[in-house]
């Protein structure tokens, strides 16, 4: 049994409902007790009718961190393509504020490098290639953490960054040098397979790799793989769910599953 705390997080997926929905259901799973409660930065539904509803990841953030109080939040992932990474640390540094209500924050930087071509070509952006824009996250990632020490005030707390994506040579590179959670879709062998290559890239720029946090997906996952990832070392699980209408019978039960393992 690992030392680290099994965490559920959800993904609370801004498409297909008003913003009424997502509001409330964002005080529904503070109450049922989730840990981490996330959205994605994305501009268009990644499911279901593709002009359908949909909202803004940052500024729904913001206000959903002066609606709570417990659960820590952030984007699963934010797109380091769309913002200069100096905003990027403005903004995670002032939600961090919003979120503390007299404590540390609650804000998690989740991020990587972006993949839907649709974001890119209607808002304008260069959408490149998938290395060019592993190369821009590695250049802006040391500038965003450098930008959270120069701004006054300062985030109320080391804000974790959670990296996301599975890329052997530059991605668990970037997990290594920078992040406290690494997030993917891994199953056990692939899991067991990429920790390994993590502490490759661990030692050679001197960290101890164990110290990261290991996050996978359960989407259509069973208790007995969850079992299995948890053996594996993964302890934050997420869980996605959507609009039009958030059915939580699923994270009830996850989170039954997870307090059996506390």
């Amino acid at each position: 049994m690992t030392t680290r705390p099994v965490r559920l997080g959800v993904q609370l997926a801004p498409q297909h409902a008003p913003y009424e929905l997502i509001r409330d259901t964002a005080t529904e799973l503070e109450e049922l007790g989730v840990d981490i409660l996330f959205n994605w930065d994305h501009f268009f539904p990644l499911s279901g009718e593709r002009d359908g509803l949909h909202f803004e990841s940052w500024t729904m953030l913001a206000a959903l961190a002066e609606q709570t109080h417990r659960v820590e939040l952030g984007a699963l992932v934010n797109c380091n393509s769309y913002r200069n990474p100096s905003l990027q640390a403005d903004m995670a540094r002032t939600i961090d504020h919003i979120s503390a209500k007299g404590g540390e924050g609650r804000f998690l930087f989740g991020t990587g490098s972006g993949w839907f071509e649709r974001d890119y070509v209607e808002y304008g952006y260069e959408f490149g290639t998938v290395g060019e824009r592993l190369d821009a996250l590695a250049r802006d990632l040391p500038i965003i953490r450098s930008r959270w020490q120069a701004l006054n005030p300062r985030p109320t707390r080391e804000i974790p960054i959670l990296i996301g994506g599975g890329g052997e040579k530059k991605t668990l590179r970037l997990v290594a040098e920078h992040a406290d959670i690494w997030h993917s879709f891994s199953d056990v062998p692939t899991l067991e397979r990429k920790l390994g290559i993590l502490a490759e890239h661990g030692r050679a720029v001197g960290r101890d790799t164990s110290e990261i946090e290991t996050s996978v997906e359960l989407r259509n996952r069973t208790t007995a793989e969850a079992d299995e990832l948890l053996a594996a070392g993964a302890t934050l699980f997420t869980l996605g769910i959507t609009g039009p209408s958030y059915d939580l019978a699923m994270v009830r039960e996850w989170l039954a599953w997870r307090d059996d393992q506390r």
